[in-house]
This record gives structure tokens, C-alpha cells and sequence, in this order.
């Protein structure tokens, strides 16, 4: 495939309208570290966001950033750094798992609505995404939101696009809301508990008044509930989450290195990164019907897993990538009333199996009426996340 790489949203539209011409797919790319996402797209060209870049504007004192799309995460984490700020919601970055170069994008971010275990506490990236312009399928340039939140009427295009993975066009320029940094973080971790017994501290802690910023357990390994705030608070709440918590275990203070390169770990999904040859399933559902899930699974198929998000997201890996497996693992999470997204596995099985959990009908119809809406010729990323769409 060429490689388009426009270096203004009016230099993108103008490739749109010519790709559009010649009834010519776009696959939408940014740093190129999250191409194993979704389904496999077939395309004449590549059209990437990397010469789109640079912060827009960032004010520390409303607490907003705007970035255009090929923006590095780096660069945009050692701006809010040097101001005391943060992204709320702690982005995965997916390069372990795929086992990939390159730089991961802010366009890439709000795309694919990539987050983290601080997803618990500060919520998605969807939710922190205030603002984009984008280039829909018709060669247009869209802006949608601003730098405040607002209601909206029709279509909030900024909500859709969040999670669309450039189906409903090549987002150019994004606005987030902002944390403060904390001024001390520390880690709680209770060692050796089975799953179910984990599942229980973790619900405890985070139906707690401890505000518990990150709660996660690692079979046979650590379980992790983390604490944010002021060193007062924190140590306050730290001693009283350890009586909360003594009936599941004993909770000690996590050294900061070893805190550190754990939360990196369970953002990363690094425990399960290789072989990388095995399928790799992220799975949500009620965090007490976790254990079940895995059980179920675990009977049919060789499995390793992890939890986060207090036991609501399972990561879980199974050596063969194939329908069968695909079929076991999404059985199981429904009969817990969860669901489960393929991350990583072949090309082949992510094209004849459902990447993302299966819509309805209903859902396939608003999902092909929204797309039409914006991209009708289905131009732009066809098929990443539903054949046809």
C-alpha cells in the first residue's frame, strides 16, 4: 500500500476527495502501533496522521489541551508533566502485546478510546474527549465540541468517533480535559490470594470511601489497590483501607519501583505479552463473575489471565487462535453477561471471527445509517470494526 501523510487537515481532505474520485479505499493510521486492533482492512493506501502534528494549545489553568492528531503521547505527557497535569484516564500503550515500534498518537487515543486502570476512577478517554475536527468520507472538515463540555443535540460526533477507529473519518486535531497530577501515589498490595478471594478485596476496597485509583490482581502474584492524593490523605486512607481489607489478607505499602513497573504491567497487559502467537481476549463483565468466566474457559482451553478494573476487565490469553477458542471464550463471557474483544490474533481469525462483541440488529443498522451519514462510499477504514461497515 502507498502511504499518504498530509500535513494539513485541508491537504487530507483534498486526498479524501481524490481517494473518493477512484472509489479507492484509506486505511487511517497513525503512529502504526495499534494496526492489530479490529478487523483487517484492505485498501489502496495508507492515509497517516504523523505530519499532523503538534499541541494546538494547552491551558493549565482550564485544565484543557488541544493536540493535533500525530501529536506523540510522549510529547503530550511531558507537556502536562511539566505543569503538574495528567491524562485522566492512563492510555494502554499496546506496542508489548504486538510487539511493534513506532510512537503511539493522541489521534490514536481518542480513535480507539484507549485507557487504563485509572479507567475505575478518572473514566475512559471517550469521557475526557471534549473536542476534534476530523475529515469525513466526503472530503470534509468537521469540527464537533470545544473546550468545555456542553448538551448536545443530533449526533454527538465527538462521543461516536471515540471508539469508531477512524471508520467515520481521519480525526485531525483532539481536545482533552486534564487532571492534576497527584502529589503522592502508592500502592497497597495483599500477596498470594486466589482469585476469588482477590475479587472480594478489590470490591471492598473500591466500594470503600478510600477513592482507590487503581484496583488489579495478578493470579498467584500481587494484588494491587492504589491510592492517590496528598501524602496526609494518602497515608490516612492507606491505614484505614489495611483494617478494611484484613479479612482478605494482609495489605503492606508496595515499594514505589516495584508499584511503578506493576501498574505499567496491568496498563500494558505485559504479563501476557508473549508468545505472541497466542489469542489475546479482553473480556468485561461483573467483577464477581469473573472467577467463573475464567473457570469455564479455562476447562476447554489452555488460558492465562489477569484482572483489572477490580476483576470488571479480564485479560486473558489462549495459545490457539483459532474460531473454536474464539467461540469458547465469548460463550462463557455471555453467560456471565460480559463480552469479549479479540486483541490480538491473526489476520485470518480476526477476518472470519467477530473482533468486537456481535452487535444486534438493531445496532447493526444504527452503526451502517451512522456510517452512511459521514462516509457513505465506505471509504475509510471498510470493515475495521463489522464486515461491511
Amino acid at each position: 500500500m502507498s502511504l499518504l501523510a498530509p500535513g494539513s487537515e485541508n491537504e487530507a481532505a483534498d486526498m479524501v476527495r481524490a481517494a473518493r474520485a477512484r472509489k479507492a479505499a484509506l486505511v487511517i493510521e497513525g503512529g502504526g502501533t495499534r494496526a492489530g486492533l479490529g478487523r483487517p482492512v484492505q485498501a489502496e493506501s495508507v492515509l497517516s496522521t504523523r505530519a499532523l502534528s503538534g499541541i494546538v494549545f494547552h491551558e493549565p489553568a482550564e485544565l484543557v489541551i488541544r493536540a493535533r492528531a500525530g501529536t506523540p503521547l510522549a510529547a503530550i505527557e511531558a507537556s502536562l508533566a511539566a505543569h503538574g497535569q495528567m491524562l485522566p484516564f492512563e492510555p494502554m500503550d499496546h506496542r508489548a502485546i504486538y510487539g511493534v515500534e513506532g510512537e503511539p498518537t493522541i489521534g490514536a487515543i481518542a480513535a480507539c478510546n484507549i485507557s487504563g486502570p485509572r479507567r475505575i476512577f478518572g473514566g475512559a478517554a471517550r469521557d475526557a474527549l471534549i473536542g476534534l475536527r476530523f475529515v469525513n468520507g466526503l472530503g470534509e472538515i468537521i469540527q464537533s465540541g470545544g473546550r468545555v463540555m456542553k448538551n448536545v443535540t443530533g449526533l454527538d460526533l465527538v462521543k461516536l468517533s471515540a471508539g469508531a477507529h477512524g471508520t467515520l473519518g481521519l480525526i485531525a486535531e483532539v481536545t482533552f480535559k486534564l487532571l492534576p497530577r497527584p502529589q503522592v501515589e502508592r500502592t497497597l498490595a495483599l500477596r498470594g490470594l486466589d482469585d476469588k478471594t482477590a475479587i472480594a478485596a478489590l470490591t471492598a476496597g473500591l466500594g470503600s470511601q478510600y477513592s482507590v485509583t487503581g484496583a488489579a490482581h495478578l493470579p498467584g502474584g500481587v494484588t494491587g489497590l492504589r491510592l492517590e492524593g496528598f501524602a496526609e490523605s494518602v497515608s490516612y486512607r492507606g491505614a484505614r483501607l489495611t483494617e478494611l481489607l484484613a479479612p482478605h489478607g494482609r495489605a503492606a505499602w508496595m515499594d514505589d519501583g516495584e508499584a511503578a513497573a506493576y501498574w505499567r504491567d496491568i496498563r500494558d497487559a505485559r504479563p501476557l505479552a508473549a508468545p505472541r502467537e497466542a489469542a489475546l481476549w479482553r473480556i468485561s463483565a461483573p467483577p464477581t463473575r469473573g472467577p467463573k468466566i475464567v473457570a469455564d474457559i479455562a476447562r476447554e482451553r489452555a488460558a492465562r489471565w489477569f484482572y483489572d478494573w477490580g476483576g470488571g476487565l479480564i485479560w486473558l490469553a489462549t495459545p490457539e487462535a483459532d474460531e473454536a477458542g474464539a467461540a469458547i471464550v465469548r460463550a462463557a463471557a455471555a453467560a456471565a453477561h460480559g463480552y469479549a474483544t479479540l486483541v490480538r490474533a491473526s489476520d485470518a481469525l480476526r477476518q472470519s471471527a467477530h473482533v468486537f462483541q456481535t452487535p444486534s440488529e438493531v445496532e447493526m443498522r444504527l452503526s451502517n445509517a451512522v456510517k452512511a451519514s459521514v462516509d457513505p462510499d465506505r471509504l475509510l477504514n471498510p470493515g475495521r470494526m463489522y464486515a461491511g461497515v
